[in-house]
């Protein structure tokens, strides 16, 4: 379980890596940004939810994976409550990256209720990532 500012009255709150729905705050109910890991293991479980998923596979040792990490940050902020964020070290997660057939990194997968809707490979920058996923029909709250 990790934690999470909420972007409208700034508490922090538990959030869950595994849940159907999605979090909200405690204290004033406004969804709460979701970003959150996932492994071999517990993938399906942590992918299953109503709200669409955006896999990043990345690894530690690649700059352009490690120059994408803010701006995930910065766009769970702004999906609050539209899009679940999930980080998959591939280093750490072979299953994941040959499930996802992910030859380079990063690579960015979106899913809607388990299944792939849409790949990404390669690094981009926030104004262009948020243009990709609103053209998969994923929009702010």
């Amino acid at each position: 379980m990790g934690t999470a500012a909420c972007t409208s009255c700034g508490k922090k709150n538990r959030v869950p890596e595994i849940a159907k729905g999605m979090p909200t705050c405690g204290q004033c109910g406004s969804p709460l940004p979701w970003l959150t890991n996932a492994s071999d293991h517990n993938f399906s479980k942590v992918v299953d939810t109503k709200l669409p998923v955006l896999v990043d596979l990345w690894a530690p040792w690649c700059g352009p994976c490690r120059m994408v990490a803010p701006i995930l940050e910065k766009v769970s902020k702004k999906y609050a409550g539209s899009l679940k964020i999930v980080k998959v070290n591939v280093d750490d997660n072979p299953r994941m990256q040959a499930r996802f057939k992910a030859m380079s990194i990063p690579t960015m997968v979106l899913l809607r209720d388990g299944k792939v809707v849409a790949k990404q490979v390669g690094a981009l920058r926030q104004p262009q990532l948020e243009q990709w996923l609103k053209s998969k029909g994923v929009r702010t709250q």
